[in-house]
């Protein structure tokens, strides 16, 4: 995750003009498509095996959808804020991909569509409306390092400091990449239920665990991700551990999806350094499956976790989308969250994200006996969609109490866990103080929101003593005021 500049909030801003409050579509502008384009006639895992000299990838080009290739000698990755915009061609764009689905009934049994018309049938649960503080443990493999967040993108450009540590601890990122950091995720001092209890006597009624970042791994036993900590790192179902010990206290249980953005957020790591010694060597994203034969990651393949090589105008494939929605159809089917986040603006990934919006109201309404308890959280959302959603707003407050009831969120310290906030001196370092984040609390719940804050977790699984000081006055003060 990472915070938005004001320039492409002026952007998303008028794209969600664009976005349709029906049903409806925007108009044709382009008679005749290109005859593979939004076909689904391949998986991911298939996509991902084929010789990238046989990919084929579209992209907009004068207003027209059009086929393009891979070309070695002229590739750049996509710039860090690439944000895409909303557009009419091809019965409209989002996240660059179709609002129109190639595959049918994905939106499950239920009266939920996967239009906006139909989404704004929804209702906020009282629960939620109640609830108005949880805690998130936005961790990762990412973790591993320490050095916080965007580790795994920045560890591949070499004007990041991550990039720097990254060579001081682990050496280059063509020996040692991303891939991996993943296996050293081990929780080996976890104590889901204590940190648990923690959390709920700091008076955290939901609790919000991150499901997959940017970097594609997939913390639960993923059916459609084998880059996952079921069968790397922790070996561990993390998502379903969590689940189980916040309900067991009367907790709520939310999950948060990162995954859309990987097609972009980690082309980096089919770069090369371009400088020092060793100028011009492949970073590990170029890896194939058959490559790694007799490694500790035989019969994986690092494509499914980097993503493929691609231009950088390149639209998603339609099997990457398709298997965003896999995944994250998955993880609602095996975990039952009552709150679901994307991080992004509106629902991502054009018929992808709309159709699991719709799927995940269904879904809440069979397991609730027709009665609608799920959360759905998404960004940067007009007035007029906003009854459809639960907003979130990243980092940020409203000016004024809102009709609907939408989301605040912000961390402690960095997304994903920073040493040396822990470093700085003081009872709370570099954190954000017991007193800061009551009167960001406060101001939330004043306006008709709910606050969730985030502490993130070091790579064995525990909290340092220093996050445990701000929780610990953030329970002080609730025993008193809440």
């Amino acid at each position: 995750m990472h915070r938005r500049d004001f320039c492409k909030l002026l952007a998303i801003a008028a794209a969600s003009n664009a976005v349709p409050s029906t049903g409806q579509t925007a108009q044709e502008s382009q008679p005749v498509l290109p005859s593979g384009f939004n076909q689904y006639t391949q998986d991911y895992a298939q996509f991902c095996a084929l010789p990238p000299e046989k990919r084929i990838f579209y992209k907009v080009s004068e207003g027209k959808i059009v086929e393009e290739r891979l070309d070695e000698a002229a590739w750049q990755p996509p710039a860090w804020n690439y944000n895409p915009t909303a557009q009419s061609i091809a019965g409209g764009l989002w996240d660059d991909v179709p609002s129109s689905s190639p595959i049918p009934d994905l939106a499950g049994d239920g009266p939920f569509k996967p239009t906006w018309d139909s989404l704004l049938e929804y209702e906020a649960p009282d629960w939620y409306q109640d609830a108005k503080f949880g805690i998130w443990a936005h961790w990762s493999p990412q973790c591993v390092a320490e050095a916080g967040d965007w580790y795994a993108r920045n560890m591949y450009i070499e004007d990041q400091r991550q990039y720097k540590y990254q060579l001081e601890h682990f050496g280059p990122p063509s020996r040692f990449g991303y891939k991996d950091l993943c296996a050293q995720w081990t929780l080996l001092n976890w104590d889901p239920d204590e940190l648990i209890t923690r959390y709920k006597n700091a008076g955290a009624k939901i609790f919000v665990a991150l499901a997959n970042h940017h970097d594609s791994f997939d913390a639960w036993d993923s059916k459609h991700q084998p880059w996952n900590a079921a069968a790397i790192g922790p070996h561990r179902d993390v998502i379903g551990t969590w689940a189980a010990a916040a309900r067991k206290q009367g907790l709520r249980f939310g999950v948060t999806v990162h995954q859309a953005r990987n097609w972009w957020w980690f082309q980096p790591s089919h770069g090369a350094d371009t400088s020092g010694p060793n100028s011009g060597v492949p970073y590990d994203g170029h890896l194939t499956q058959a490559e790694g034969k007799d490694q500790w990651w035989q019969g994986l393949d690092p494509q499914r976790l980097y993503g493929v090589k691609h231009p950088a105008s390149a639209l998603p494939d339609t099997s990457y989308v398709k298997n965003f929605y896999d995944r994250t159809r998955d993880l609602i089917d095996q975990h039952n969250p009552d709150l679901l986040y994307f991080d992004d603006s509106l629902l991502p990934l054009g018929w992808a994200g709309m159709n699991i919006g719709a799927y995940f109201y269904n879904h809440s309404l069979r397991q609730h006996g027709g009665k609608n308890e799920a959360v759905l959280n998404v960004k940067d959302v007009p007035d007029r969609l906003a009854k459809a959603v639960v907003a979130d707003y990243e980092r940020g407050l409203t000016a004024e109490i809102m009709k609907h009831p939408w989301q605040s969120e912000t961390c402690i310290g960095a997304w994903h866990y920073l040493r040396s906030l822990h470093e700085k001196p003081g009872t709370y370092g570099g954190y954000l103080p017991p007193r800061d984040v009551i009167h960001w609390l406060i101001d939330t719940v004043s306006k008709n929101g709910t606050f969730i804050l985030n502490v993130p977790g070091r790579p064995d699984g525990t909290i340092d003593s220093k996050e445990i000081a701000v929780l610990d006055g953030i329970t002080a003060w609730m025993q008193y005021h809440w």
